[in-house]
C-alpha cells in the first residue's frame, strides 16, 4: 500500500475497532493525521507533510519529539535492563529519586513512582488522608487531576463525573482563585486541597497572584497538606522547573508527570516531604504499582532532567513565551472579532476566541497552516499552546504567521464543516 492507502486503512481500523466517535470528531477538525516522522517541534504525516506539534500531549514532549540524547538513554538501558521489579529496590529508583529532591523546590524529599499521571494524584491523595487520617479533599472547579479513582471525584468538571456516580465522598469543589471560598471549606476534617498552579484542561488559567501562597498560609492554618499536581506545568513549562517556584511556594506533595518520560516511556512520581514518610514508615506496601519506577523510564527520566538543566529549557521556555504574548498581541489588534484574550505563562498558552465554534475552527484552519492545536475540553472557545520547549525564535513566527493566516479565513467566514463547527462541538477530544 501506498502512504494515502496505509493512512486510510489505519483511520478506518482505528474507527472500526477503538473509537468511532473520535475518529470522527478529528476528521471534522483537521487532526486525522496519521503520525509517521516526528523530530524536534515536528511531527510528518505518513504522506510526508510537516507540522509544528503544539498540542505535545498536553505536555508529554518537552524536551523534543524523539530527542536524540533521550532516545540514546533508551536504548542504552534497553542493552541491560528492563522494567524490573517494583517491589525491590533498584539504582533507577534510587538515583531518579535522588535528583528529584535535587531540582524540586524546599524540601521535598521522597518519591513514589507510578506509571500514570491520574495514579499519581491517586497516591497523593492516600497519602494526604493517610498522614493527617483525615478524609476531606478539596479541588477547584475547571481543575484536571486524571479519570482513575480518587483523581476522578477530584476532577473539575461534571461531564466527567456524571457517568460513575457514586463517587468517592468527602470530595468538595471550591472556585479556583477564591482564597474566601476555600477558606469556607475547610475545617479541621481537611486532609488535602488540591489543584494545579497553572489548570490546563479549565482553559490556561493562571493562579492569581498572591493565591498559592494564600493557600499554603491556609493549608498551614487547618494542618492540611497542600497537594500541587504539576504534571503540566512542571520540568519547565512554565519558565521555571516548576510553576510553584513563581510562588516561592513549597507544597507538601507534588505530582510529577508527562515530559518526565521524555516523550519515550511512561513515569510518573509524588514527591513529599520527608515528615509524610512516617505513614510509609508503618505501611511500606500500602501503594503497590507493577510499572511503577520501571528501570527504563528512570533511566529516562535522568536523561530527560539532564537534557532539561543543560540546554536551560525552563529559561527557552520564558523567552519563546514572551515573544508568543507580544504575537498574540498583535493578533489580538488585528483580528479582535476572532480573539478576544490570551494568556498563560512559559509555553503554557491559552487563546480565548470569541465563541464556542472557533475552537474547532481553528483547529482545522491552523492544521491547513502546518500546526496541530487543540481547543480544551472544559471550553471550545479556548485553544491550548504547548509546543516542545526546544522551539525556537523561527518556529515561534512560523506558528504566528500560521494562526495569522487561521483567523484570517475565520474573520473573512471560512472554517470547516457544519458538523465540526456546529452539531459536534460539544462532542470533544480529551486530554
Amino acid at each position: 500500500m501506498d502512504a494515502k492507502e496505509t493512512k486510510a486503512q489505519a483511520l478506518h481500523d482505528f474507527a472500526q475497532y477503538v473509537n468511532p466517535m473520535k475518529a470522527r470528531i478529528l476528521h471534522h477538525a483537521g487532526l486525522d493525521i496519521i503520525e509517521a516522522r516526528r523530530e524536534g517541534v515536528r511531527v510528518w504525516d505518513l504522506e510526508g507533510r510537516s507540522y509544528i506539534d503544539c498540542i505535545t500531549s498536553a505536555g508529554s514532549f518537552n524536551v523534543g519529539r524523539r530527542n536524540p540524547a533521550i532516545v540514546a538513554a533508551l536504548k542504552a538501558a534497553l542493552d541491560e535492563a528492563d522494567q524490573g521489579i517494583f517491589l525491590l529496590a533498584s539504582k533507577g529508583k534510587a538515583d531518579l529519586g535522588r535528583r528529584l529532591a535535587e531540582i524540586t523546590p524546599g524540601d521535598l524529599k521522597f518519591s513514589m513512582f507510578g506509571a500514570s499521571g491520574g495514579e499519581a494524584v491517586d497516591f497523593a491523595i492516600k497519602l494526604a488522608r493517610g498522614y493527617t487520617r483525615r478524609p476531606k479533599i478539596i479541588s477547584t472547579n475547571k481543575g484536571y487531576h486524571g479519570h482513575t479513582g480518587f483523581a476522578l471525584s477530584a476532577i473539575g468538571r461534571d461531564a466527567y463525573q456524571a457517568p460513575f456516580h457514586p463517587l468517592m465522598p468527602e470530595f468538595v469543589r471550591v472556585p479556583f482563585g477564591d482564597l474566601g471560598a476555600l477558606a469556607a471549606a475547610m475545617d479541621d476534617r481537611t486532609a488535602g486541597v488540591l489543584m494545579e498552579p497553572v489548570q490546563g484542561e479549565g482553559g490556561i488559567n493562571v493562579a492569581p497572584d498572591g493565591y498559592l501562597a494564600g493557600v499554603r498560609a491556609l493549608c498551614d492554618k487547618a494542618g492540611a497538606m497542600m497537594i500541587l499536581d504539576e504534571i503540566q506545568t512542571g520540568f519547565g513549562r512554565t519558565g521555571t522547573m516548576f510553576a510553584c517556584e513563581w510562588a516561592g511556594v513549597v507544597p507538601d506533595i507534588m505530582t510529577l508527570g508527562k515530559s518526565l518520560g521524555g516523550g519515550l516511556y511512561p513515569i510518573t512520581a509524588v514527591v513529599f516531604r520527608e515528615p509524610l514518610g512516617d505513614f510509609l514508615v508503618m505501611n511500606p506496601f500500602i501503594h503497590l504499582s507493577t510499572f511503577g519506577g520501571a528501570d527504563l523510564g528512570c533511566a529516562v527520566g535522568l536523561a530527560t532532567i539532564a537534557f532539561l538543566v543543560e540546554n536551560d529549557l525552563p529559561g527557552n521556555a520564558q523567552r519563546m513565551g514572551e515573544r508568543f504574548m507580544a504575537g498574540f498581541a498583535a493578533l489580538q489588534e488585528k483580528y479582535p472579532e476572532v480573539l478576544r484574550e490570551y494568556r498563560g505563562r512559559g509555553l503554557m498558552m491559552g487563546l480565548q476566541y470569541a465563541d464556542d465554534s472557533m475552537g474547532p475552527r481553528m483547529s482545522y484552519q491552523l492544521a491547513q497552516h502546518g500546526v496541530i492545536a487543540l481547543y480544551t475540553g472544559n471550553d471550545p472557545s479556548v485553544m491550548r499552546l504547548q509546543p516542545p520547549l526546544t522551539i525556537a525564535s523561527e518556529e515561534v513566527d512560523e506558528v504566528l504567521a500560521a494562526l495569522d493566516g487561521s483567523m484570517a479565513a475565520i474573520a473573512a467566514g471560512s472554517g470547516t464543516s457544519p458538523a465540526a463547527a456546529g452539531g459536534e462541538k460539544k462532542r470533544r477530544p480529551q486530554r
